[in-house]
């Protein structure tokens, strides 16, 4: 038999069927299992575990899989006796129906060309499990577990029998292409995070009986899991930590701060184990083997209310870790009896709302088949939008249909009917009949046509939203180490921390929240460390002794927004404004005129921190620009917030999904551009009366602020239009450092647009982002806010920049005289711009010869007024260039300079200056009238 593809049933070989089948049968006797041990007597369960340990039976009789048809067979007898009452299912019962159940999965899972070797290894286990069920149908004691040799897998054992011959299964192709180990880490991965935020909640309740349930059930599935791929230390550890839950439950220990802090060290070794590639796993069990013993030994004592001693040391291991720094935490030096130090202070981690466990059953599928899920998803909506467009194209045929039949009406009383004789009356009556017959039928076609319509959209619609739903989780799901970690280092630092979570049943994008893990865990860190005060800093400074430190997430106007807020020290302003001097990132006047906001601003630059040390935890501003660049990368914005002494605050403003992009649509250059909404500070209308202008610059002031102004068709290299309006549309984009007011054609209004990646071929587009269908189908490029802002930088260091608008009201058809003036001084050069621009010429200015040469060859100017003396490029080098160069050398060159020596003026004519003035010009006419005589009249 051909090995199946995997396309449909009929391509899939008799063991891929098995496979399949045994999944879904295996996945389902799990779950009755468990809950079997709830209701021992639940006829309904037997029945359902019956009938599947029947099926799968009789799939490996199929397939010749001998043993896992002789577990089986004793599972069902199990279950059949206890449907008839003859044995009620203990705990030790249910204990080896799932290793029975192991054993079905584990066969299932082996490569077609590994079944033999697996089922002679596998043979006394085989025997074991058969002869323990058979005696639990029987009503007699299954004999007690014994270990088996290291190659093969532990289970319980009694006498032996002569081995069933096995026959050699059909070929097929593997089912998955996980190996055990990798399940057991995914298996582990989610009982660990569910026994790290049980155990938080044990410490606020040591009675709960449904918390330790829960936890020793979760012990418990790591001991079965272990068991199976032969980790012997985990199961050790994580058996000595069932038998503690196990003697909670019974009442005869009390589980207080330091014997969880020995199960969360238990936790943490079950952890670090799951992370050891396979092929380190020999070196580290050999290097962690009194780590183990300690463990166990410590867990045992506090399961038999003995004494447990101190835990020594592990050695460093190679696990790695998701979150952007290690994690570190102390392990107990003294046992509790004997501790004479002060307690640690006590964390309280709490959620305010438990998400319920689904009951729906899980179907993996992978990121990638998801994202193209999604989008089809979004095509199919889109498409769905053509449909109205379609009806209302064929609603108009109607009308024109209409109109033709009331036209014909009105003739059809004119024409007389001896002029038409019989022959033309009986064609006229059939053009009539036809007539009303096609607008009957148009009539019916439009009813239908709406009604596919209306139900198409709406399908698209949920289809949509279900594809969205499923790519949402939990935010609990994300955060869910962080009441450890937060627990963890309070203790370590002697700090007392309540840390809260808010809305933890917020639903959030899968890959958002994937991505914003690291972020929120450094946050976090930076409060505990630096934002927090010890608590006796916090007593003398009249704060209560405990801190508190919130993360918040909640839906707002269509975006996430996600608060970590703490109630510490905060932030010194005068310290960041210090910091920003001495790292003279600014001019000391301008740091002084900075707004708090502002200052918080700069701790997301890369390496700004007003700390001097930085500790092994955390660092203060030290690391913020990772946080940055990752809420960019998702889209987001971040902002901080603080009031010295109180506390401070950081708030992260993300998309719902990354999928869907709520944007901005305008329209420049008759061509739609879209702006992602959370980039936009601002979109206004701004009279023409409100522009001014300094150095040549356009702006306009908006909340007592100056905000450059630039033409979007400009920045995008479209073609220049005249403003025919007396008010511009002008959208309002920043960055950390500059905010700018991009002026465009027309609002189109704001759109949820399904986000469609560029061809990778393509490359980085300039300005541009991704790309998105309208509702009619007619595409759209979503801009890159922070590559725009770049663009405008560029655009004025170079000294490109064109007007907006002419503030000197000329007439459309006039052409003006365009003169560049290059000074460093910015006095001499808006002396010298209003001089010229008051006679009519168009002003353009550099700060400096290089600025100057950029400009000559960017823009035609019938004049350049330079200085001599300049950063970069002085004024004759200037002149060189220009005079040198075959298509400028034509230009006139006038310098103005304080130099007044002869030689210094035959210095600069001999260079090919035109004029050469002195800076005392200025209180005469003899600048103005040196331009005119060499270009004449400002307008041409």
């Amino acid at each position: 038999m051909t090995q199946g593809n995997g396309n449909d049933f009929s391509n899939m070989s008799m063991m891929d069927l098995f496979r399949m089948e045994a999944e879904n049968h295996c996945a389902a006797l799990s779950e009755d299992l468990l809950a079997l041990e709830q209701s021992p007597a639940d006829d309904e369960l037997l029945e359902s575990l019956m009938r599947a340990s029947h099926s799968i039976k009789g799939a490996a009789r199929i397939v010749n899989l001998n043993q896992a048809v002789l577990v089986a067979h004793a599972m069902e007898d199990v279950f059949v006796a206890a449907q008839k009452g003859e044995i009620s299912l203990a705990k030790q019962s249910i204990d080896i129906l799932l290793h029975g159940l192991d054993f079905i999965n584990d066969i299932a899972k082996v490569a077609d060309d590994g079944l033999d070797n697996w089922n002679t290894e596998n043979k006394d286990r085989t025997e074991s499990l058969t002869n323990n069920l058979t005696a639990i149908a029987k009503q007699e004691t299954p004999a007690s577990e014994k270990k088996t040799p290291a190659t093969k897998t532990p289970d319980k054992k009694i006498e032996q029998k002569p081995a069933p011959q096995s026959a050699k299964p059909v070929s097929s192709g593997s089912l998955s292409d996980m190996s055990m180990m990798d399940l057991f880490r995914m298996e582990a991965e989610n009982h660990c995070a569910a026994l790290s935020e049980d155990l938080l909640a044990l410490e606020q309740s040591p009675a709960d009986d449904e918390l330790l349930e829960s936890l020793m059930r979760a012990s418990h599935s790591i001991k079965g899991a272990a068991r199976i791929v032969n980790l012997n230390q985990a199961v050790l550890v994580a058996h000595a930590m069932e038998d503690v839950f196990v003697a909670a439950q019974k009442g005869k220990i009390t589980l207080g701060e330091q014997s969880i802090d020995f199960l969360l060290q238990g936790l943490d070794f079950i952890n670090d184990i799951a992370k050891m590639p396979d092929d380190g796993l020999d070196n580290w069990n050999t290097e962690n083997k009194d780590r183990t013993d300690s463990l166990t030994n410590n867990l045992t004592a506090i399961a038999r209310q003995e004494t447990p001693t101190p835990e020594k040391k592990a050695p460093a291991t190679k696990a790695s870790d998701k979150t952007i720094e290690k994690k570190t935490r102390s392990q107990p030096q003294e046992t509790p009896e004997k501790q004479t130090s002060p307690e640690p202070p006590e964390v309280k981690p709490t959620l305010k709302t438990k998400p319920a466990p689904s009951a729906d059953r899980a179907l993996r599928v992978s990121s990638e088949g998801m994202n193209r899920l999604m989008g089809l998803a979004g095509e199919v909506q889109v498409e769905s939008r053509w449909l109205p467009s379609f009806s209302m194209r064929i609603l108009r045929l109607k009308n024109k249909q209409d109109q033709l039949h009331r036209l014909y009406e009105s003739r059809r009383f004119d024409i007389k009917s001896e002029s038409l004789g019989s022959r033309g009356e009986k064609t006229f009556k059939e053009l009539q009949l036809k007539l009303e017959e096609c607008r009957l039928l148009l009539n019916d076609y439009i009813a239908e046509c709406e009604d596919h319509s209306r139900r198409g959209t709406e399908i698209a619609h949920r289809l949509y939203h279900e594809v969205l739903a499923n790519r949402m989780r939990p935010f609990s799901e994300g955060v869910r180490g962080f009441p450890r970690m937060v627990r963890d280092l309070s203790h370590e630092l002697g700090k007392d921390i309540h840390f809260e979570i808010i809305g933890p049943e917020t639903m959030v994008d899968r890959d958002i929240l994937e991505k914003i893990e690291s972020p929120l865990n450094h946050l976090i860190r930076n409060s505990i460390d630096h934002g927090i005060e010890s608590p006796e800093e916090r007593l003398s400074s009249g704060k209560p002794s405990s801190a508190k430190i919130r993360l918040e997430a909640r839906h707002s106007s269509g975006m996430l927004n996600i608060t970590i807020s703490d109630d510490g020290r905060g932030v010194d302003y005068e310290k960041i404004r210090q910091s920003i001097i001495e790292k003279n990132m600014t001019s000391r006047e301008m740091a002084e005129d900075l707004k708090e906001s502002e200052l918080m601003d700069f701790l997301f630059l890369p390496n700004f921190s007003t700390r001097k040390k930085v500790s092994k935890v955390s660092g203060r501003g030290v690391g913020l620009d990772v946080v940055h660049s990752v809420v960019h990368e998702v889209r987001g914005v971040v902002r901080a917030t603080s009031v010295l002494g109180k506390g401070t605050s950081f708030e992260m403003q993300l998309p719902l999904t990354l999928s869907v992009l709520r944007a901005m649509l305008v329209d420049i250059c008759n061509e739609p551009y879209a702006f992602p909404l959370m980039s936009i500070d601002h979109v206004i209308k701004l009279p023409e009366t409100e522009i001014k202008e300094v150095e040549g610059r356009q702006y306009f002031t908006l909340s007592d602020k100056r905000i450059g102004l630039l033409s979007a068709r400009q920045i995008l290299k479209k073609a220049d239009a005249q403003n025919k309006d007396d008010e511009l549309l002008i959208v309002i984009i920043s960055d950390r450092l500059n905010q700018y007011g991009l002026i465009v054609d027309k609002f189109i209004g704001i759109h949820d647009l399904v986000v469609q990646t560029l061809d990778p071929r393509l490359g980085k587009i300039r300005d541009i982002s991704a790309a998105a269908i309208l509702e009619d189908g007619s595409p759209v490029l979503i801009l890159d806010v922070e590559d725009l802002v770049r663009s405008m930088d560029n655009l004025i260091s170079d000294n490109r920049l064109k007007r907006v608008v002419h503030l000197d009201a000329l007439s459309e058809d006039r052409a003006v005289k365009r003169i560049l003036v290059a000074d460093d001084s910015i006095t001499v050069r808006e002396v010298e711009r209003k001089m010229l621009s008051a006679k009519g010429y168009e002003v353009d200015v550099a700060v400096d010869g290089m600025d100057a040469w950029n400009a000559v060859r960017e823009r035609e100017y019938d004049l350049v007024v330079t200085d001599v003396d300049m950063p970069r490029m002085n004024g004759i080098e200037l002149v060189n260039l220009i005079k040198k160069d075959p298509q400028l050398r034509s230009i006139p060159i006038i310098i103005v300079s304080y130099k007044d020596r002869e030689e210094d003026r035959n210095r600069g004519l001999e260079a090919g200056a035109d004029y050469y003035l002195t800076k005392g010009s200025f209180q005469d006419e003899t600048l103005v009238n040196a331009v005119d005589d060499l270009i004449g009249a400002p307008e041409f």
